[in-house]
């Protein structure tokens, strides 16, 4: 059998930035260790898999994501990428595409000026005692910190962007976390806030630019400085611009895409 394959840099307008997904058209659902195999294989932070949905009015695709270990709730660059694929390799002639998701309904539409606008869920957070393991994992941690419960998240807010850039978690005692990651945030100099992200235990040791994050950094930093639009970047070694928005039960996650390469899988 053979399988149509994208890999396109999500959050950024330029290759070799952002963060790369691998982006898998189906005509139906492989088994679920295959799609686990695949993810393995293609060995990036994610790899989106998503089937036409034809059994329902409310969602015109199912998507799933897989890090190299796990499936995950939810994933925010791997849908955009997704959704480039979608408008601008599969000919699809609308303006918004629609996905049903572990996660529940999510949305894509595209703006005039070609960036892609994820609807996805504002995630509720609990504030916490900080986990001793983040504590002894990064040093000048906070004492309290906050969970993410539907999407398997802690966070810690630091004093400033400096203190973002310069952490420098041990990742040995992070994987001791398992699927559990660490979001780390901070007021930022040239946007609104700045974050990076950690999940050792799933596969990733640092997220490149993680979409699914800000439907809790977002409500999180619009409550503290008082505004709805907000711009978000990551600190990572390729970094990532998003524009965001919470519109109540909501969050608008928007960013650009740029198109890496495309092959075939050959599965015997």
């Amino acid at each position: 059998m053979r399988y149509p394959i994208y890999q396109v840099d999500a959050f950024t307008s330029e290759i070799f930035k952002g963060n790369p997904a691998a982006v898998m058209p189906l005509e139906s659902w492989l088994p679920d260790a295959t799609l686990q195999a695949l993810a393995a294989e293609n060995n990036l932070a994610e790899t989106a898999f998503f089937v036409r949905e034809t059994s329902s009015d409310s969602a015109d695709f199912h998507i799933r994501w897989f890090t190299p270990r796990i499936e995950v709730p939810l994933c925010g660059h791997a849908t955009l990428a997704s959704a480039w694929v979608i408008f601008n390799k599969l000919g699809w002639p609308e303006h918004a595409i629609r996905f049903q998701s572990k996660s529940g309904p999510l949305g894509v539409h595209k703006t005039p000026d070609d960036w892609l606008v994820l609807d996805f869920p504002n995630l509720h957070i609990e504030e916490q005692e900080t986990p001793a393991i983040i504590i002894e994992a990064l040093g000048g941690a906070p004492a309290r910190a906050f969970h993410v419960p539907s999407d398997t998240n802690d966070m810690i807010v630091l004093e400033n962007e400096a203190a973002v850039r310069a952490a420098q978690p041990d990742l040995r005692i992070l994987k001791q976390l398992g699927n559990m990651g660490l979001i780390v945030t901070a007021p930022g100099d040239q946007a609104d806030f700045v974050s990076r992200y950690f999940a050792p235990g799933s596969g990733i040791d640092e997220d490149p630019v993680t979409g699914s994050i800000h439907s809790a950094l977002v409500p999180y930093w619009a409550d503290r400085l008082g505004k709805t639009k907000l711009e978000a970047r990551q600190l990572s070694a390729r970094g990532g611009v998003l524009h965001c928005e919470l519109k109540g039960d909501r969050v608008a996650i928007a960013g650009q895409a740029a198109f890496y390469m495309e092959g075939t899988v050959h599965l015997e």
